[in-house]
C-alpha cells in the first residue's frame, strides 16, 4: 500500500465548500461549526496532509471561503493570455444561470471566466465603473477606483466582440444590435456580496464600447452619522429631515456621492408610520417599506410625470432622484407647500448654487424661500492611503489655504504611494460637505431676489464651506490638501 502511486486529492469548489461547510488549505482543514462531525472525518481522511482541524462561526467560515477564492483565483490577465481566440460564438451566447455565483462557475467557457474574473477583481479593488474600450490595434480594459481610471488590462483586440457580446446576453440586450446604444442591468453575487450592475453600450469607430457602473448593495451607506459629517453637521441634517415639510437639496458634480446621501436620508425617515415614495433614474438600491418608481422615458414616464403621479398616492416624504426641468421643479415647490418633505438632488457647484439654479427653472423667490429648508453640497475626495501617507513640511504657498487656523499647521500629511494602494498614495474615498440651513436672514436674502455672492456670504455667517470642512479632513490625516484644492478649485478663488 505504502508503494502505491498517491491517488491526486479533489479539489474543493466553491458551491461544494459552501454546501458542505468544509475547506481545506495546507495542513488544516477548515470547518464551519455546524458541520456534521461525519464530513469533517472523511475530510481528514481524503486530504492526509491535513493535520490540523479549525472550526469557525458560519460569518467567519463565510468570509474565509471568499478571501480564500479570491486569492485563489486566477487573475483577469493570465485568463485572458490562455484563452482560446478560435471559441465558437454560440458557446459564448449561452445562457447562464439567472443570478449566478461568479465564484462558482469553476469550468465556465474561457471568455465567461475572463468576465467573471473582471468583476470579481473590480470589486475586490473596489472599483465603481467597468470600460471596456475597442481601439484600432487593441482593446483597453479600465477600473475606475476612487474617482480615477486605471488601466488593468489589455488583452488582444479578437477578444473585443466575444467579451460585448457575453456582457449583452448577460444584460440580456439584442446581441445583433451593434448599430445603436442600449443600457441593461445584470445582477450578481460574488460570495457573500450582492452587486448590480448597470451596462451601457455605444457604437465606435472601431466596434462597440460598453461601461459597467457597479453598485455594491453591501457597500451601501444607509446611516446619516456615517456621510463623514462633521458632528455638529450630523445633528443639523438630522434635524432638518424630520422636517414636516419643506425640500431638501443635494449638490454636487455627478459621482459626488449625492444617491448614497438621499438614501440615508430616506433610510432615517423610514418608519412604519410614514409613507415614503421615490421616482429614479434609475432605481439604483432597492429599499425595504419605500415605494420606488423608475423614469422610463420610452413610454413618457417623466420626472414630472412620476412625481404628479405619487402626490397623488398619499405620501408623506417624497425622493425626486433630479431636478432637471422647470416643470418638475414647479411641482416639487408645490408639494412641499402643501405638507411633504421632498428630497432631491441638483447639479451646482455649491449650496447657495442651488439657489441661482432654481430661480433660472423660473421658480418665483418668495415662493422658493418658503418652501426650501436645507441645500448639502458635497464631493468625494480620495482618502490617504494608511500604509505610505507622510508628514511634510508646510510650504508656503499652502499656508494661505490655512489663514483660518490656529496655530497654523507646521507640516501635513501627503500622498505616497505603495503596492497597497496601487502607487497612487490613495485608498478610497470619503466625502467633504457645506450644509446650509435656511435660516431667517437667508429665507430673506432669499425672498429679496439676492444675488448668489450675498447668499452665500450669510451663509457663511453660520457655517462652514466645503473648503474649510476639506482643510479639517487635511488636518486629520484622511485627505491631502491637493485632494481638496482639485474639488474646490472654483471655491478657492472666492475664498482666497
Amino acid at each position: 500500500m505504502d508503494n502505491a502511486s498517491p491517488t491526486p486529492t479533489p479539489r474543493i469548489g466553491w458551491a461544494q465548500a459552501q454546501k458542505m461547510g468544509i475547506w481545506v488549505h495546507e495542513d488544516a482543514v477548515i470547518n464551519r461549526d455546524d458541520t456534521p462531525l461525519e464530513s469533517v472525518l472523511e475530510a481528514l481522511r481524503v486530504y492526509p496532509t491535513a493535520t490540523r482541524l479549525v472550526t469557525l462561526t458560519t460569518a467567519a467560515f463565510e468570509e474565509y471561503l471568499e478571501q480564500a477564492f479570491h486569492q485563489a483565483g486566477e487573475e483577469s490577465q493570465q485568463i485572458a493570455q490562455d484563452m482560446d481566440l478560435d471559441i465558437d460564438l454560440i458557446t459564448l451566447t449561452e445562457e447562464i444561470p439567472e443570478n449566478a455565483d461568479l465564484l462558482s462557475d469553476d469550468e465556465s467557457a474561457p471568455v465567461i471566466r475572463l468576465i467573471n474574473a473582471i468583476l470579481s477583481e473590480a470589486v475586490k479593488e473596489g472599483a465603481s465603473d467597468i470600460h471596456i474600450e475597442t481601439f484600432e490595434k487593441t482593446l483597453s480594459i479600465r477600473f475606475r477606483t476612487d474617482g480615477v481610471l486605471r488601466q488593468v488590462l489589455q488583452p488582444g483586440r479578437k477578444l473585443a466582440p466575444l467579451l460585448i457580446s457575453r456582457i449583452k446576453v448577460m444584460a440580456k440586450l439584442d446581441i445583433a444590435e451593434k448599430r445603436l446604444p442600449q443600457d441593461g442591468r445584470i445582477t450578481l453575487r460574488l460570495g457573500r456580496r450582492n452587486i448590480d450592475v448597470r451596462v451601457s453600450t455605444l457604437p465606435s469607430r472601431h466596434g462597440e464600447r460598453a461601461v459597467l457602473r457597479l453598485l455594491d448593495k453591501n457597500n451601501l451607506t444607509l446611516s446619516v452619522d456615517k456621510l463623514g459629517l462633521s458632528e455638529q453637521d450630523a445633528e443639523r441634517l438630522e434635524q432638518v429631515i424630520h422636517q414636516p415639510h419643506g425640500i431638501i437639496l443635494v449638490t454636487g458634480p455627478t459621482g459626488s456621492g449625492k444617491s448614497t446621501t438621499l438614501y440615508a436620508m430616506l433610510s432615517a425617515l423610514n418608519t412604519p408610520g410614514r409613507n415614503i415614495l421615490t421616482v429614479e433614474d434609475p432605481v439604483e438600491y432597492e429599499l425595504d417599506g419605500i415605494g420606488q418608481t423608475q423614469v422610463n422615458p420610452r413610454v413618457d414616464m417623466s420626472f414630472a410625470r412620476g412625481l404628479r403621479a405619487i402626490l397623488r398616492q398619499d405620501p408623506d416624504v417624497v425622493m425626486v432622484g433630479e431636478i432637471r426641468d422647470n416643470e418638475t421643479a414647479q411641482i416639487a415647490v408645490q408639494a412641499s407647500l402643501t405638507g411633504h418633505l421632498v428630497l432631491s438632488t441638483l447639479h451646482t457647484n455649491s449650496a447657495a448654487g442651488a439657489i441661482t439654479r432654481l430661480r433660472d427653472m423660473a421658480v418665483e423667490p418668495f415662493l422658493l424661500s418658503s418652501s426650501l429648508i436645507g441645500v448639502l453640497a458635497q464631493r468625494l475626495v480620495r482618502r490617504l492611503c494608511p500604509h505610505c501617507r507622510k508628514l511634510a513640511p508646510l510650504a508656503e504657498h499652502q499656508a494661505s489655504f490655512f489663514h483660518d487656523v490656529s496655530p497654523l499647521p507646521s507640516a501635513v500629511w501627503t500622498a505616497q504611494g505603495c503596492a497597497s494602494c496601487h502607487h497612487s498614495g490613495y485608498q478610497g474615498r470619503l466625502a467633504i460637505h457645506e450644509l446650509m440651513l435656511i435660516d431667517r436672514p437667508l429665507r430673506v436674502a432669499i425672498h429679496d431676489n439676492a444675488s448668489e455672492q450675498d447668499i452665500e456670504n450669510a451663509f457663511r455667517q453660520s457655517s462652514k464651506t466645503l473648503l474649510q470642512n476639506g482643510l479639517l479632513r487635511v488636518l486629520n490625516g484622511d485627505t491631502s490638501l491637493e485632494e481638496v484644492i482639485r474639488v474646490t478649485a472654483q471655491h478657492n478663488v472666492k475664498e482666497a
